[in-house]
């Protein structure tokens, strides 16, 4: 950031080389000195500091000028620059007006001229004023700023994507914080435009996509290649895992994730069961210190960018992407992961972003301070949520429709949770419709036959999970819930005969119907929900790749 600026006005040319020349003696090393020769100048080059957001510390204007004289100038400077330092230089004549213009233009002091020696008349007061201002400045936020409605969807999906790739954000309420409301004006957007993104760069988006976004801050959305060895669709635990063994071992590697990195386990607040990290560690964290492995590796990652099609050409996977782009490789690793299902309760679907939210939604805790929270579910994603939501909220209610957690959550979840005093367990119980306006307001719960209504700032949903293969059940052959059949499951099901086109072998044990697309991770039947077992299954995928590409 460049050093806070000190202005000083003068009409007279030899006073202001003098002002110019003592404040650049004394102040340079911290400072920049700049000079106007007029109030007019003055207040111009004040709105191209404004423009430019930056700091001004102190304006030092002479009272005598034609035009706009200095107490003119130093009022009108606050409009732009309220908490700047005040100080008007004048003749012994024009105390009377100085004093003046203590209250009518919030003057801080003035000052006499002549000012020599300025080590007894000018420099102690200056310093009193600016040590006064660097107690009080505080310096603009140089990243990205975010401007919307806290009951904004579509201010929580840009919250929730600067987040997941952990791009430092400023969040601006417009209803509640007047920088926001000042912020948008400047940038000559009105309320509908919202949400605005502010890049680091000055420059404001309105209503953007995530992709637009994504440009903007240096995310990769188009692939720099034309043939891959293998591509892994999804960039959760599994797909991480690949993209970092395929890259290590010398195979020209694409990932491909449609969200952000880490998929479910990357909305963790903190894994604790996970093997080398004793104290645990955040899922974005540990999404992060993946991708950021994956990259040094030689890796290609493009997001957010979603695959919509896979054919096979020639014995090549021809994969066909949201913005009609197309995508050729040898070999596939499918690790799209999951996603939760939807709570079907009446006001579920127009209260979704606006304090219904589905997984996590870290972004949203801070707003949840001294408020009740309700979290629907009982699996380790809702106890790790309960556990990093009582740190702000007044009390966290775990909703379940069973006796205990004992049967879907870890024991060493269900023991913090118990020792957690402002997190209480509802069992028997499940929501039986959420109410609000524009905004969730209050939950009704249906408790032992009985409803009940109550205050609710925020309904965090957990309840189980679908596969995110629809657009490829089509292609490959995958159960009835729709989990990618592999191995010996796949053998072992009546459309083996039909599906498996490879003349000389069986299936490899993570291999689908189609030879050379492999699946890995929470959406293959049959796995694990844990994040070792994703790693472990994505590392894994990559060795029958070798072993295909061998043939």
């Amino acid at each position: 950031m460049k050093k806070p600026v000190l202005l000083c006005i003068d009409d007279d040319p030899q006073v202001l080389s003098a002002i110019d020349r003592d404040l650049r003696q004394e102040f340079r090393r911290d400072y920049r000195v700049l000079r106007a020769s007029s109030g007019e100048e003055a207040l111009a080059t004040i709105r191209e500091l404004k423009d430019r957001e930056e700091p001004l510390a102190l304006i030092l204007a002479d009272q005598r000028m034609p035009g706009l004289e200095g107490v003119e100038v130093l009022s009108q400077s606050r409009e732009f620059y309220p908490d700047a330092k005040r100080v008007l230089l004048t003749a012994y004549a024009d105390t009377e007006a100085a004093i003046r213009a203590i209250n009518s233009a919030r003057l801080d002091h003035y000052l006499l001229k002549p000012w020599d020696p300025p080590q007894q008349l000018l420099y102690p007061t200056l310093h009193d004023l600016l040590r006064a201002w660097e107690a009080s400045y505080r310096p603009p936020f140089r990243g990205v700023r975010l401007i919307g409605f806290q009951w904004s969807p579509r201010s929580h999906d840009l919250k929730d994507f600067l987040a997941g790739y952990l791009i430092g954000y400023q969040w601006l309420d417009f209803e509640t914080d007047s920088e926001a409301q000042a912020l948008l004006a400047q940038k000559g957007f009105s309320p509908s435009d919202l949400p605005v993104v502010v890049l680091e760069d000055g420059t404001a988006l309105a209503n953007p996509s995530a992709t637009e976004v994504a440009l903007r801050v240096g995310l990769t959305v188009q692939a720099s290649q034309e043939l891959y060895d293998v591509v892994v669709i999804g960039a959760g635990p599994a797909g991480l895992a690949a993209g970092v063994y395929g890259a290590s071992e010398g195979l020209k590697t694409l990932v491909i994730e449609r969200q952000a990195p880490g998929g479910q386990a990357g909305t963790s607040s903190r894994i604790e069961n996970y093997l080398g990290f004793p104290t645990g560690l955040s899922g974005s964290e540990l999404a992060h210190r993946a991708w950021s492995q994956a990259v040094r590796l030689g890796a290609e990652i493009l997001a957010p960018q979603e695959v919509t099609d896979l054919c096979v050409q020639d014995g090549y996977k021809v994969l066909t992407l949201s913005d009609g782009s197309k995508v050729q490789t040898r070999a596939v690793v499918l690790t799209t992961g999951v996603s939760y299902r939807t709570l079907s309760a009446p006001g579920m679907d127009r209260l979704s972003g606006a304090g219904v939210y589905y997984g996590a939604a870290r972004t949203e805790a801070r707003t949840c301070q001294e408020q009740d929270v309700y979290i629907v579910g009982g699996g380790n994603s809702a106890g790790q949520a309960a556990m990093y939501l009582a740190t702000y909220a007044r009390r966290v209610f775990i909703v379940i429709r069973g006796e205990s957690l004992a049967a879907s959550m870890s024991a060493y979840l269900i023991e913090q949770i118990g020792q957690t005093p402002n997190i209480e367990l509802l069992p028997f119980t499940e929501v039986a419709e959420v109410c609000g306006a524009d905004h969730l307001e209050e939950v009704v719960i249906r408790r032992q036959g009985q409803l009940e209504r109550h205050p609710a700032r925020a309904l965090f949903v957990f309840i189980g999970a679908k596969p995110s293969t629809e657009w490829v059940c089509h292609t490959i052959v995958c159960d009835g819930k729709g989990f990618v059949l592999t191995g010996r499951d796949l053998v072992t099901d009546p459309r083996y005969a039909t599906s498996w086109k490879h003349p000389r072998r069986e299936p490899y044990l993570l291999e689908t119907c189609v030879p050379g697309v492999f699946a890995a991770g929470d959406s293959r039947a049959g796995a694990m929900a844990r994040v070792a077992s994703a790693v472990g299954e994505g590392s894994m995928a990559i060795k029958f790749v070798h072993q295909y590409l061998d043939e």
